[in-house]
């Protein structure tokens, strides 16, 4: 009995073994999703639940749904997920629903995926998946949405898709070619988004046979063509939208008795004719946009009449339109939003506009309207912007507006307005933006504006303002500020450099005085600034290192051009002309500059060799250099002085990358020796180094026994070994351009390499930059006595005919100082850590201090 009662219990626990060993091994779809978690990158360990050895699993892993213990539906989006799909996902078989949207996905959508017949709906949208469309698509035969927009998919939509798609998103992807007009056979479809490709041809008349099409979306592709009348076919059609494209031709007048059309879109195409007045007749539509095209009118046929009781957005900008104001147009009632800018209508604004009560936005900028601006519209009491600028409205603006408080833009610039500015706007406390610019208004600046605290751009140049610039400091939201063009006068406040968000600062052609506050210089955002033409006077002061354009022209400034405008690196317009500026131009000026203009001033020395335009320059009548033509000659002991000071620089420019090269070369190669012995591989040997590249200064030093027998040519000057500038000619193969190593201000550096192995850097300086050949020579000969840890010498020169100066360096194998910082910024854990940063600028430091301590 006991045996039995034994061998019972054994079989119990075998077939328990036997369960639980089928259950592990047998399960494809644990298996499925385990391959699938292994190919990703999870940095948020939203995958971590994902353990075989849970009571449930899979079906109690995150994102994973099941029925009846089939995984039916994978959900996870927006958790950085990266990595490829797995192909293992076609052992999903149960799978409906798949959602991976908003993660970093990459690699194609796997094949595989069409062997999931069940599913009804995927969701790839926003990752960055490439390569075409999965040929098996239409395998899926319950496939209901497929939406893969946002990716880098890639070249034509082709082949069969499942009949029953509903919505076909691709949009904003890379997709070319035609829109297929296999696409009228998804007689279920109700989106198709195709939106955002490069997509080309017109488009095809077969989608009208669409019925069910509610949101056709086209825009920003290469379509051209017409717009197919068949398109009006789609009587469920809601949203019709195809902006920016190259499509022609007219609205098919059809469009307007679509029973269903909310939105139709078509602005930035090349659409001409009359705009139809169907669509204005259509009572369900709410917004038409038809800007940017060419139309020529939109006319309302005496015999109809129709009233829109929906439209709410109509843009006819920048077209063609021409005549008086519609006055139809101010019968839609329902309108919130009307621009009809950048057209030809003239006459005056009807003072029936003043019906259109819910109006939020009114633009009418660039026209040819005339009159005043007419006091009904301040019945307008949700209005928010007004647009006027740029028409031929005259008068006073008008009191009213002050009182519009809803008002956050009112651009009324480019005008013929008068008088003064009304008191009453300082109630306009959401203003953001103010433009009366180029008008002729007049009287004292406006100080009731300083207190609109939210204005964030405020333009009054081109009128004829007087007085003084108030104080603008407690505007801590203003960024762009113009009072160019009036009559102002006075000092700059310093208190303007409170305006912490100032990006534009325009004051020019007025007539300030006083020197530039260097509160200025406290404007971290600030990138444009022109005082020109006014009569500043005094030194200039420090600049924000933000500057992009500065204009100081036309005005009394004296003194030197600051050694800190080279270190403005993002400065790339300055024009300091008709001043009374003095000394020389700062060689590093020219790193950034596009522009640079320093005519009419008192300026002498050098033009860097980095400028070729001679107007800039004009004027100044102790300015020599290329630009003029005219040959700098050094001879004063200044000038010996300052010349040998710019040698130095060029030296210690090169020292300085050399012995950086140098230290980060020993700094990474001792990192990755530690980096293979934390790995435990086993060592290969050290790599024999390459004769080519082998260092210029042992060669140097095993070359001095090197016989001098070319008598009577030119031969550098070599403190170790004796080369002939023929060598050197021929090292650096006739001073090649695949030679050169570097370029800078101070010349190119070329590698030679001679012929008995030896490798040397070559400096060759411009041409007639520097000193005559015999001070050239004694500059270079004090500077190759120079001897110290942190600098590596100067190893020979050569001056001579015709106007030829050369330096000689050791040649680094390895690069400059700038390439490695670059290159190890992209590596995982940035090489060149401060600690390193700070050993490397000390040895800088220290051979700096040598250099500028010693009695050269």
């Amino acid at each position: 009995m006991r045996r039995r009662s034994i061998f019972f219990l054994l079989l119990i626990f075998h077939a328990l073994l036997l369960s639980r060993a089928d259950d592990s091994h047998s399960n494809p779809e644990i298996d499925a999703l385990t391959a699938f978690k292994l190919n990703l990158h999870d940095p948020l360990g939203a995958l971590t639940s994902w353990d075989p050895s849970t009571p449930s699993s899979p079906c109690d892993w995150r994102g994973v749904f099941c029925t009846n213990r089939r995984v039916t539906e994978i959900r996870l989006p927006r958790l950085q997920l990266s990595g490829r799909i797995s192909d293992r996902i076609s052992d999903l078989r149960m799978l409906r629903k798949l959602s991976l949207r908003s993660n970093s996905f990459n690699g194609t959508i796997p094949p595989s995926l069409a062997f999931c017949t069940r599913l009804l709906s995927v969701f790839l949208q926003y990752n960055s998946l490439t390569g075409k469309l999965p040929p098996g698509l239409k395998n899926l035969t319950e496939l209901e949405v497929f939406n893969v927009a946002g990716n880098r998919l890639s070249g034509e939509i082709s082949g069969p898709l499942p009949l029953s798609l509903k919505c076909l998103d691709v949009s904003s992807n890379v997709f070319s070619g035609q829109i297929p007009s296999g696409l009228a056979n998804l007689t279920q479809l109700q989106l198709l988004n195709l939106s955002y490709n490069q997509l080309n041809g017109a488009i095809p008349a077969s989608l009208g046979k669409l019925q069910s099409l509610e949101y056709l979306w086209l825009d920003s592709n290469l379509l051209q063509g017409t717009l197919p009348s068949a398109l009006s076919n789609c009587s469920s059609i809601v949203h019709l939208s195809a902006s920016e494209n190259a499509i022609g031709g007219v609205i098919p007048a059809a469009f307007g008795a679509l029973p269903n059309l909310e939105v139709i879109a078509l602005s930035n195409n090349n659409l001409s004719g009359t705009v139809p007045f169907s669509l204005f007749c259509n009572t369900s539509l709410t917004i038409v946009r038809l800007g940017s095209n060419a139309f020529s009118d939109v006319v309302r046929p005496e015999t109809v009449n129709c009233r829109s009781s929906g439209l709410q957005v109509l843009d006819l900008s920048e077209n063609r339109i021409s005549g008086r104001f519609p006055m139809w147009l101010t019968s839609i009632v329902s309108l919130t939003n009307l621009d009809v800018s950048g057209n030809v209508f003239s006459g005056e604004i009807p003072a029936e506009i003043g019906g259109l009560k819910l109006l939020e936005e009114l633009k009418l900028a660039n026209n040819s309207l005339t009159g005043e601006i007419p006091v009904e519209i301040k019945q307008c009491g949700s209005l928010g912007v007004l647009d006027l600028e740029g028409n031929r409205l005259t008068g006073l603006v008008p009191e009213f507006l002050g009182y519009m408080k809803a008002l956050k833009v009112l651009s009324l610039g480019r005008n013929s307005f008068s008088g003064y500015v009304p008191s009453s706007m300082v109630n306009l406390q959401q203003l953001d933006r103010l433009d009366l610019g180029e008008n002729d208004l007049n009287g004292s600046f406006p100080v009731e504006l300083m207190a609109l605290t939210n204005l964030s751009d405020l333009d009054l140049s081109g009128n004829r303002f007087t007085g003084e610039v108030p104080t603008f400091g407690f505007l801590r939201v203003l960024v762009a500020l113009s009072l160019s063009d009036n009559h102002i006068s006075g000092s700059i406040p310093p208190e303007v450099g409170n305006c912490s968000a100032l990006e534009v600062l325009e004051l020019r052609s007025n007539r300030l005085t006083g020197n530039i506050p260097v509160d200025l210089s406290r404007l971290s955002r600030l990138k444009v600034m022109d005082l020109g033409r006014n009569n500043l006077s005094g030194e200039i002061s420090p600049m924000s290192s933000s500057l992009q354009s500065l204009s100081l022209d036309h005005n009394h400034l004296s003194g030197v051009i600051p050694e800190s405008f080279s270190r403005l690196s993002n400065l790339s317009r300055l024009d300091l002309s008709v001043n009374n500026l003095t000394g020389e131009i700062p060689p590093l000026i020219a790193t950034n500059l596009v522009y640079f203009n320093v005519s009419n001033n008192n300026l002498k020395g050098e033009i860097p060799p980095s400028f070729t335009n001679p107007s800039d320059f004009s004027g100044n009548l102790e300015l020599c250099g290329k630009p003029l033509n005219r040959k700098c000659e050094g001879s004063t002991a200044e000038e010996r002085k300052k010349r040998r000071k710019m040698i130095l620089m060029i030296v210690t420019a090169a020292i300085g990358a050399c012995l950086l090269t140098l230290f980060c070369c020993f700094y990474i190669y001792t990192l990755l020796r530690w980096r293979k012995k934390l790995k435990q591989q086993s060592a290969t040997g050290e790599k024999k180094r390459s004769p080519g590249r082998t260092s210029a200064g042992s060669r140097v030093r095993s070359s001095t026994s090197r016989s001098s027998t070319e008598n009577g040519e030119p031969k550098l000057v070599m403190f170790n070994n004796k080369i002939t500038l023929a060598e050197t000619i021929e090292a650096t193969r006739q001073f090649d351009e695949e030679n050169v190593l570097s370029r800078t201000k101070y010349g190119l550096l070329f590698k030679a390499n001679y012929n008995d192995g030896m490798v040397l850097s070559i400096r060759r300086l411009p041409n007639g930059s520097l000193l005559n050949e015999n001070l050239f020579k004694k500059e270079a000969e004090v500077l190759g006595k120079v001897k110290h840890r942190n600098i590596t010498v100067l190893r020979g020169y050569y001056a001579g005919p015709p106007d030829l100066r050369l330096l000689v360096y050791d040649y680094m194998p390895n690069g400059n100082l700038s390439t490695l910082l670059q290159e190890a910024s992209h590596q995982d854990g940035h090489v060149l850590n401060w600690p390193m940063r700070h050993l490397i600028a000390l040895g800088i430091a220290r051979g700096l201090g040598f250099l500028h301590q010693s009695n050269m």
